[in-house]
């Protein structure tokens, strides 16, 4: 990562706030990511919704290579998106029922386009084959399979609301509805780990919990693997083979393995590594860098050792908490104040004694989760060997907005 002299050089007279990401760590994080799953021959599926930038989409699969295997999307009309671009085998990872939707997603399988839509409820199932049916094709459909740690008969629920479908023949009777729809085909399943892959047991905000999250993390992990192998084996056995078995996320890409019966695994945080990113203890989380950021002018000195940015206030989805709010990252030392944190229109900023920041100064943040950072700006600047080489649009910038 740059300094903060040459950050301050690089971004002079351009207009603030900005995104800029750094290449160079970027192209270090996807680097890490292919090796770690190179040791199992696990393939990538890259996750849409933490990047929304088509060109470091591409940057992603063309470094990848042969490791990548399609995306993760979010939407229907993202898909249909980044069909337009060129991309394919997209895996839409969240439900939808409406009329549009389905109908867009059959054009594009009538058109050729592997795009996998998702569904956990035999009334999604029933919705999708219709619209299938209707149209002479047969949709893929996959199942997203609930891996919450779930204790006590199910009185307590570890892990995020997603889907009713926990158990195995849960899932092998809904898979037998889609293979007796003649709108839809079964290719697999999902399941995403969420109180492994998201959940940091290292945390400067709660260290009291970080303990009890890692009993959490680590019991979640010997009960989620033989079940999803279980549910896999239950597939099979019925004859309903899955093409599919997508699981992980960036913190659970160490422990998301073949031998737990996954086929592919999602990452798309690691590319950016978010500061809610920067609270887990194991090694591979460690070792990536943080490589996107924004940039807000200095505009006022209410005080000593105090400045003032204008905006800022790109506050992260979620539980309302601490960890949500932008990091001030550069220059070191630089933190917000607790009674006003990051505003809409300001934020003040405490900077360390003696250091000298001029007004028109940027004050370089880091934003607490990934692709949300991309909603607010319309494209990314790109920062290599510590200047701006490029930039690319991000969904912003091309005119869309998905969510």
């Amino acid at each position: 990562m740059a300094s903060y002299t040459e950050l301050r050089e690089a971004l002079a007279g351009r207009p603030l706030p900005l995104a800029f990401v750094d290449l160079d760590a970027f192209d270090r994080n996807v680097d890490r990511v292919v090796a770690l799953l190179a040791e199992r021959g696990t393939p990538l599926r890259v996750a849409t919704k933490s990047l929304r930038a088509v060109g470091l989409l591409r940057r992603i699969l063309e470094r990848a290579g042969d490791a990548a295997r399609g995306l993760m999307c979010f939407t229907v009309g993202e898909a249909a998106f980044l069909v337009h671009h060129g991309f394919d085998d997209l895996l839409i990872a969240y439900p939808t029922v409406q009329a549009r939707d389905l109908e867009l997603a059959a054009a594009l399988t009538e058109s050729g386009h592997a795009v996998h839509l998702m569904a956990d409820s035999a009334e999604a199932v029933a919705r999708i084959g219709a619209v299938g049916a209707a149209r002479g094709v047969e949709l893929g459909v996959v199942l997203d399979v609930d891996m919450s740690l779930r204790l006590g008969g199910g009185r307590l629920h570890l892990g995020v609301r997603r889907s009713p479908l926990w158990s195995a023949d849960e899932v092998v009777d809904l898979a037998r509805a889609i293979e007796a729809h003649p709108g839809t085909r079964f290719l697999g399943i999902m399941g995403y780990e969420a109180q492994v892959a998201g959940l940091g047991d290292h945390s400067p905000h709660a260290p009291l919990l970080n303990p009890v999250i890692g009993l959490v993390r680590a019991v979640s992990r010997r009960e989620l693997g033989p079940r999803r192998a279980t549910i896999v084996a239950a597939l099979r056995d019925a004859g309903l083979p899955p093409h599919i078995v997508n699981g992980g996320g960036t913190g659970s890409l160490d422990s998301t393995t073949p031998d737990t019966g996954v086929t592919e695994v999602t990452a798309g945080s690691a590319f950016f590594k978010p500061h809610l990113f920067d609270h887990f203890a194991s090694p591979h989380m460690l070792a990536l860098e943080p490589a996107a950021f924004f940039a807000l002018q200095v505009t006022r000195r209410p005080g000593p050792g105090l400045v003032t940015c204008l905006g800022g206030g790109y506050v992260a989805s979620g539980a309302a908490s601490i960890d949500k709010v932008p990091l001030p990252w550069l220059p070191e030392g630089a933190k917000l104040l607790s009674s006003e944190m990051a505003g809409e229109v300001q934020t003040p900023v405490a900077l360390p004694e003696a250091l000298d920041v001029a007004l028109g100064d940027p004050i370089v943040f880091r934003h607490a989760k990934a692709g949300e950072l991309a909603e607010r700006f319309e494209r990314f600047e790109l920062l290599a060997g510590g200047r701006i080489v490029d930039r690319v649009p991000t969904y912003r910038g091309e005119g869309q907005c998905f969510l």
